[in-house]
């Protein structure tokens, strides 16, 4: 049984290296560049497929914000008082997106992200008690821990070259629309009894369009080639990107596939190997985004304004614009200055914002100037 398998994988290294020598004998044009012959593939080609990734990331700011403006109705109903057990799914959802991304590939990955969501968004819809809506949020985070990595990953390995950076913008704007569109849904909810769960309801639309366009959508050629299916590559590349750069596309794929072919890294590697500086790196970003607190804008920013005096509902319109034109300016911005000018940006804007929250919180400052700054800081962190 051994040596079948041995024989099988044999095979399908032996296959993918035919592919990688044929591509490496023909003359192709590279895709990074402008070609003089034929340019650059359109971008409408490939925008409809991430639009319809972008739905993952759309989920979950819907779901970041849907406990903000009706937090204090389900408390009244249901003695709720946050989302811890979202953030526990989220974990788990987060964990395990490689793994279910290598096994399944993008499609059924993001069917599988959808999934939770509909049937944690129907749980908490129909919640009679506290361990109802706390068992579909657990559902509901583990759908939230998958679908931003599975969006950034896919709309990446889609994208033509020379449109990567502002289709990988369309994730976050996604998350900033999904988080205006929770807040102006629940805007009834402290008049209308019930209407909460008309929220978690909605959010069960969307989850249901991205199972199904998904299925209309093409496989990541990355993971069709890494999986021996060169043949079905070529085809998802001829759909996203046209046939005159099918085999420029195919020789690219195959050296990055011949590199990794050369060296297979280890989880021990990325840790403790020469990757190691690159994951530290990556890792500090987004743990120091985490640490600024932005969360709590998100979750609960309504009773952060209630306590200064500001009218919620004024409030979570100027949180939900501020986010979206922080990500529109990343749109524009992110092919032109580059990933690196626009992180030091952000960070250094963090670091504003934080320093006026922590004023706002001194002695120095008076009450009067106290509730500017606190709201200033605040809009400014989550721009």
């Amino acid at each position: 049984m051994r040596g079948r398998h041995a024989d099988a994988y044999s095979m399908y290294k032996r296959g993918t290296r035919d592919y990688i020598n044929a591509y490496d004998k023909e003359p192709v044009r590279s895709l990074n560049g402008v070609s003089k012959e034929i340019g650059n593939p359109s971008w409408k080609r490939s925008f409809l497929y991430i639009l319809v990734a972008s739905l993952a990331s759309f989920l979950y700011g819907y779901h970041l914000g849907v406990i903000n403006e009706t937090l204090e109705s389900i408390s009244n109903d249901l003695h709720f008082n946050g989302n811890t057990m979202a953030e526990g799914g989220g974990f788990l959802g987060s964990t395990f997106s490689g793994l279910i991304v290598d096994r399944v590939g993008f499609r059924r990955a993001f069917q599988l992200c959808a999934l939770p969501m509909i049937i944690g968004s129907s749980m908490s819809a129909t919640a009679k008690n506290l361990w109802g809506m706390l068992l579909g949020r657990l559902f509901v985070g583990t759908g939230m821990g998958l679908g931003p990595t599975l969006a950034t990953l896919y709309v990446t390995e889609v994208s033509p070259a020379y449109v990567r950076g502002t289709y990988g913008s369309f994730t976050q704007i996604a998350t900033s629309l999904g988080l205006m569109s929770s807040l102006l849904i629940g805007f009834p909810a402290k008049e209308t009894e019930g209407w909460w769960r008309i929220c978690f309801w909605v959010s069960a639309v969307p989850a249901a369009l991205l199972a199904l366009f998904m299925e209309f959508s093409p496989e990541s050629p990355h993971w069709l080639f890494k999986k021996g299916r060169a043949a079905d590559a070529e085809a998802a590349f001829e759909k996203l990107l046209g046939g005159p750069y099918v085999k420029g596309a195919m020789a690219e794929l195959s050296k990055s596939e011949r590199g990794g072919e050369a060296e297979t890294v280890k989880l021990s590697e990325l840790l403790f190997g020469h990757h190691r500086k690159v994951v530290f790196i990556g890792s500090t970003l987004f743990a120091l985004q985490q640490l600024s607190g932005i969360n709590s804008v998100f979750f609960f920013s309504s009773t952060v304004f209630k306590s200064a005096g500001v009218s919620s509902q004024s409030a979570n319109i100027c949180v939900g614009i501020a986010n979206f034109l922080g990500s529109f300016a990343a749109l524009l911005l992110m092919d032109k200055l580059g990933r690196k000018v626009l992180l030091i940006g952000s960070f250094s804007g963090m670091i504003v914002a934080m320093g006026l929250q922590a004023a706002s919180a001194s002695s120095l400052v008076s009450s009067s100037n106290e509730v500017y700054l606190s709201v200033g800081g605040m809009l400014l962190l989550n721009a």
